[in-house]
């Protein structure tokens, strides 16, 4: 069976000689190669780092893919991952942490509770008390 590829095709792409240094806003999804410092922020959006990008930013986008080097807090409402030879110094927090062998990260994570709602097995579940419990020979 062929795995779905869920993310869409980039939209924008900075190279390796670019410098921006202020807020990025963006939809879709955006890979960096160059060099960023200020602030990161989509709504909806993917963020992929490429292996030539030196990030230092606050970032907030729904996904992250590290390939270079982030300085800076990494909030991700789905999904942070950090491939080698990517490095990432500073706080991450996302619904889903991944740090595959090779990759750095130097910092606090913390992982956020699914916003979905908690759903209710079909059928009740009784819990026995402790007296109910079979008792040790």
């Amino acid at each position: 069976m062929k795995k779905e590829n869920k993310m869409a095709s980039i939209s924008t792409f900075l190279g390796a000689d670019s410098r921006i240094e202020g807020t990025i806003e963006f939809q879709g999804t955006i890979r960096l190669d160059g060099r960023v410092k200020g602030k990161i922020f989509s709504n909806g959006g993917t963020l992929i780092v490429g292996e030539k990008a030196v990030i230092q930013a606050d970032i907030r986008v729904d996904s992250i893919i590290v390939m270079g080097e982030v300085s800076g807090t990494i909030d991700a409402k789905e999904r942070a991952t950090v491939y080698p030879p990517g490095r990432v110094n500073g706080d991450i927090e996302a619904g889903v942490i991944s740090i595959e062998p090779g990759g750095v990260f130097n910092g606090n994570c913390s992982m956020k509770a699914k916003t979905g709602a908690i759903k209710k097995p079909a059928v009740p579940v009784k819990i026995p008390s402790v007296s109910a419990l079979p008792k040790d020979p």
